[in-house]
């Protein structure tokens, strides 16, 4: 058995193979076809893989993974001792990933299905539009306020309202801009409507889409981003765990009889954490228990804390729906379908 360091690029590998009595060879591999078969030849059953996360990560795993034992995609963010190496050369990336896996101290990634993969990457891409829409909104909005002039956010708010702005007040030059602007931001709404009408086909042909659209608060956007971006939920031990894994718990700062817990870690996927923030902020109004659960943290410790705890809260929801694969029937008195999962309201 040996522990295989894989320091990969967009053209070419480095590996160092640490074998069981601690020698070490190192080889570099052009990332062609060619390479990769014999690559794959030159490996044992039993042996395992360190490779860092990267953009074709997925894809060298899906091609060497059935030659191997194992294959660990390992997390940069948390797996700092390359990125922080002063003498980082391929061979040393290589050479840390084998040690560290040898030693089972490597934070991983979770692997994704492709459909998981290609959901994550379209949601993505519609967050990208939406800000760059906003962007270009807040321009137009931006040169009518430079005059004086006021304008209601609300007409921007649709194509017929957008159609209809005046720019004959502005110089020959604001015009063209306005218009160009202005026009940007309709394409951009029509790929937006185009990206929401596959994420919602897409999205519902997976396995928990049912049970999440039935909780008030989420939509088929918003279930799309949780089944992308919480994968196989039976992952996760616990809700803990998987508010854990968003970085929707608290930083732990403690020291000898003191105990300082900070603002949450924010270190998992953003656009699931935002996401989560909205719904919470729509099913607070329509479910009894969030709501007065939102109102006792709020009176305590203000509005701010007391939507990402209600957040929290949701989440575990969440959870429990997707590991009992609840349907609610009707999610503000916490009413399900007849189906398998303990019945009564979460604690």
């Amino acid at each position: 058995m040996a522990h295989i360091g894989v320091d990969l690029h967009q053209n070419s590998f480095t590996v160092c193979r640490l074998a069981a009595d601690g020698s070490e060879a190192f080889e570099t591999w052009q990332l062609c076809a060619a390479d990769l078969d014999r690559f794959c030849l030159s490996l044992d059953a039993d042996d395992e893989i360190a490779v860092e996360a990267t953009g074709n990560s997925a894809w060298f795993r899906d091609q060497v993974i059935a030659c191997v034992g194992r294959v660990v995609t390992v997390n940069p963010r948390q797996f700092q001792v390359i990125r922080k190496s002063v003498k980082k050369t391929d061979r040393n990336d290589a050479r840390a990933l084998a040690f560290f896996l040898s030693k089972d101290m490597l934070p991983q990634t979770r692997p994704k299905t492709q459909a998981e993969s290609e959901l994550a990457s379209v949601t993505h891409t519609r967050d990208l539009l939406v800000k760059q829409r906003t962007r270009l909104l807040n321009k137009i909005h931006a040169l009518y306020n430079r005059h004086g002039i006021k304008l209601k956010k609300e007409s921007l708010s649709s194509k017929r309202r957008l159609m209809a702005l005046d720019f004959g007040r502005f110089s020959a030059l604001e015009q063209i801009e306005l218009k160009v602007v202005r026009d940007q931001a309709l394409s951009l709404s029509g790929s937006i409507a185009e990206l929401d009408r596959e994420i919602e086909c897409a999205a519902s042909a997976m396995d928990g889409y049912d049970n999440l659209v039935s909780i008030k608060g989420i939509g088929p956007r918003s279930a799309a981003v949780f089944l992308a971006g919480i994968g196989d939920v039976n992952d996760f031990e616990n809700a803990d765990k998987l508010a854990a894994y968003l970085g929707i718990v608290p930083r732990v700062n403690r020291s000898n009889q003191t105990d300082n817990p900070g603002r949450i870690t924010k270190q998992g996927n953003k656009l699931v954490r935002t996401t989560l923030v909205q719904c919470t902020l729509i099913a607070i109004r329509y479910s009894g228990y969030l709501n007065a659960y939102y109102r006792r943290v709020k009176e305590r410790r203000g509005a701010g804390k007391a939507i990402i705890a209600t957040a929290r809260k949701l989440l575990a929801i969440i959870y429990e729906t997707l590991k009992n694969r609840w349907i609610f029937e009707d999610f503000t008195t916490f009413k399900k379908q007849q189906g398998p999962g303990p019945a009564g309201q979460p604690s």
